[in-house]
């Protein structure tokens, strides 16, 4: 897993290292310069290449749609901010440059008040070129092969001013229908970057490409974030280390992944899962879950269901053991059988008193146990009574989507949904960590930025989004198989979080391997073929 940093944690990485004399302000401006230049030419080798008439072989004509350009050079757009952004931007400017573009450069602010980095590389790029007060217009009929936004990248607190928003609305106008491209220094310019969202009320241009120095960051991954970057890389600029506290990033790589192999051990060793069952012709989603916990490698799994249901569920399933589970009391003598070590309750289990009744059951015990659906639904009345059980609980995954976690943590969501005026705006990080800390347990937040959170602070993001976008994961019945998968590497010994890790970046990779056309019950089968990737 990768860091994921905040500002201030970027911050105070990049002056550890000027403290230390590993590098120094004005190298670290030019490093990144250079990282956003070689980004560019790297998603989009053919902007490497000179188009000028005077070279060999004569003009090579530009992207289409895009306008001649004097000499038949490429054309870029800078919008420089007047902080340390703006001083990557002069960099990027004075590079394009030197590499046969011609370079128009834009300035929000007083060159003479730039910071005192930013105000040398001003100086340097004036060797090239002049440095232009905003002008919408000029901006819009520039004719631009690519326009680089370095007003603000991290260092937002607050909606942009309004010079900023033309200029930034000009450039989307010139970008629209693929004429040219848009690319952040850092972050998009409206972004907050420890949250992803858009601070203020105005619409904003997508970019094609956000370059991030050392780590992505919060605002990357998180909300609007993926939406208004397009795609996010990251450039090496030197620096080492992680901010204290930092984000994780789930990745699962092959020769990386966690031990869910099967080299040896009967079904027993490796764990036994219950999964709770609604009534009849309510059983569909506790199926689900089921098939999950045994497809991700449960040695046994068991549906528990109301004794009307059991001819239903029997008709369809095989390998999945069947036990009648009436109500609290029933699920209590089930429980006494100390083999059965992880358990789920929620998907299709019904609202009301005899689901809070199971809950309490399944809670009296020390298995690992994760809360879905109609479990945390059923306690939208009285959520501290949930929150004592739990607490109470070492074991505990709970799996809220957006609507649940409202019921559950009003005034967290509350203070999610209201729109940021400034910032560090209040991040779907900081809900997960409040929510987990009052529950005393594991928070998993689901959605295409899926946040996971323990009692003591520890986050990670499992992202949905980028190469690893996965919208066909929007259909009935998915989030019954995610916490199918985290009951069943509960019952095959993961730690709470781990699962929930686990589970979240196999849910979103076996719907990449399936694609347009997924359905909830696909999910588990394509476990083995992802299992195979990884190496297992």
């Amino acid at each position: 897993m990768d860091e994921l940093l905040s500002a201030a944690q970027m911050r105070a990485i990049e002056g550890a290292a000027i403290e230390r004399g590993d590098v120094g302000g004005l190298e670290l401006m030019e490093r990144a310069g250079r990282g956003v230049v070689d980004a560019v030419f790297e998603a989009w080798p053919e902007l490497a290449g000179a188009p000028t008439g005077s070279l060999a072989g004569g003009a090579v004509p530009g992207p289409p749609g895009c306008l001649e350009k004097e000499e038949g050079a490429r054309r870029a757009v800078v919008l420089c901010g007047p902080g340390n952004n703006g001083g990557d931007g002069f960099v990027v400017a004075r590079l394009l440059k030197a590499h046969g573009w011609a370079v128009d450069l834009f300035l929000y602010g007083d060159a003479e008040r730039l910071p005192a980095d930013a105000r040398v590389m001003c100086a340097r790029w004036r060797e090239a070129g002049e440095v232009r007060a905003l002008d919408p217009g000029a901006i819009r009929a520039s004719g631009a092969d690519l326009f680089v936004d370095a007003f603000f990248g991290t260092g937002l607190s607050r909606p942009v001013p309004e010079p900023v928003y033309w200029a930034l609305a000009a450039a989307g106008e010139a970008c629209a229908g693929g004429r040219a491209r848009l690319v952040a220094v850092d972050l998009p310019s409206w972004i907050c970057s420890d949250s992803g969202r858009v601070l203020g009320t105005a619409s904003y241009p997508d970019c094609d490409l956000a370059v991030s120095f050392h780590r992505l960051k919060l605002g990357h991954v998180l909300a609007a974030g993926p939406m208004a970057c397009g795609r996010a890389v990251v450039a090496d600029i030197g620096l080492a280390g992680a901010g204290e506290g930092a984000v994780t990033l789930v990745r699962i790589a092959p020769g990386d992944a966690p031990d869910m192999g099967k080299a040896d051990g009967h079904k027993y060793a490796h764990g036994h899962a219950l999964i709770l069952a609604g009534g009849a012709g309510h059983g569909g989603a506790g199926r689900l879950a089921a098939r999950a916990a045994l497809r991700v490698g449960a040695g046994l799994v068991t549906l528990a269901c109301p004794p009307e249901a059991l001819g239903e569920n029997a008709a369809q399933l095989n390998a999945i053991m069947l036990r009648e589970v009436a109500d609290g009391t029933a699920l209590s003598g089930v429980l006494a059988d100390a083999r059965l070590n992880a358990i789920c309750l929620g998907p299709g289990l019904g609202r009301g008193a005899r689901t809070r009744d199971l809950v309490r059951a399944a809670l009296g015990g020390d298995r690992q146990v994760v809360l879905d659906a109609d479990a945390l639904t059923s306690f939208a009345d009285d959520p501290e009574a949930l929150f004592e059980l739990t607490r109470a609980h070492a074991s505990v995954v709970m799996t809220p989507h957006a609507g649940e976690f409202a019921r559950l943590f009003a005034d967290i969501a509350a203070r999610l949904a209201a729109a940021p005026m400034t910032g560090p705006a209040f991040s779907k990080v900081d809900a997960a960590r409040a929510a987990a800390a009052r529950a005393g347990c594991v928070v998993l937040f689901k959605g295409p930025d899926t946040v996971i959170a323990d009692a003591r602070g520890r986050c990670s993001v499992n992202v949905g989004a980028y190469e690893r976008a996965a919208p066909w994961l929007a259909t009935a019945g998915s989030g019954d198989v995610l916490a199918g998968i985290i009951a069943g590497l509960g019952a095959r010994g993961f730690a709470p979080m781990q699962a929930a890790e686990t589970a979240a970046w196999l849910h979103v990779d076996c719907a990449l391997r399936f694609g347009p056309g997924l359905i909830a019950e696909d999910l588990p089968e394509q476990l083995p073929a992802v299992f195979r990737a990884l190496g297992l």
